[in-house]
């Protein structure tokens, strides 16, 4: 077990907080001991709301510092602790699919709506059977995706690449719902949409 030091640091600038932490809580990255990426998460579970938690986990996910098993096992030993809570709460909700902050977002958005939950990395396919595309979101059995626009796409050589993707989208019968960064701040424009766009695909509210 790591002790904290008898004298915490002093600075107006920053509030310091002090943990006993387990071995396994911490990591070592060059020469710089870290707290692990489950004891992270749960560090961070009091004071971020649960669409940002989730979106950090998703992160911590992506970049192969945490793995669920990790998470399972520091948060089984977390009673008591501040934050517990939401980290139990928002944990089974994480994916490492989800490739940037406002893609975590509009997935948190649907779980956690009345709306099926999406698939993350939709493969799209030629005619021939090929993988041609992924769709940031999606529902396959309805062929709707759901795409994030961000400043990148403005790029004159990715805007190319965008069309492209879109047009083999659409040429195989799927609609794309396009959301940019003031869509995915909070759930009305994402779940509204999608909802719309779903019972226009057959979907009936009600049904998972």
């Amino acid at each position: 077990m790591l002790t904290p030091r008898r004298v915490l640091p002093q600075s107006g600038d920053f509030v310091v907080h002090a943990r006993r932490l387990e071995p396994d809580d911490v990591v070592q990255h060059g020469r710089l001991r870290l707290t692990s990426g489950a004891q992270t998460f749960l560090d961070l579970a009091p004071g971020l709301m649960p669409h940002d938690l989730v979106s950090v986990g998703d992160a911590l996910l992506r970049g192969g510092h945490l793995s669920p098993e990790e998470l399972r096992k520091r948060l089984a030993r977390a009673d008591r602790t501040r934050g517990v809570v939401r980290a139990r709460t928002c944990a089974p909700l994480l994916s490492p699919l989800a490739m940037s902050r406002p893609e975590s977002l509009m997935r948190y958005w649907l779980v956690t709506s009345d709306l099926p939950e999406p698939v993350a990395q939709v493969p799209i396919h030629d005619r021939w059977g090929q993988v041609v595309a992924h769709g940031d979101l999606g529902y396959p059995e309805w062929r709707v995706l759901l795409e994030y626009e961000g400043r990148q796409h403005a790029a004159e050589e990715q805007f190319g690449r965008d069309i492209d993707r879109y047009s083999l989208m659409a040429a195989d019968g799927w609609l794309v719902l396009r959301f940019a960064a003031r869509h995915v701040g909070g759930p009305t424009t994402v779940v509204d949409r999608t909802r719309r766009a779903l019972i226009s695909r057959g979907w009936q509210p009600g049904r998972s």
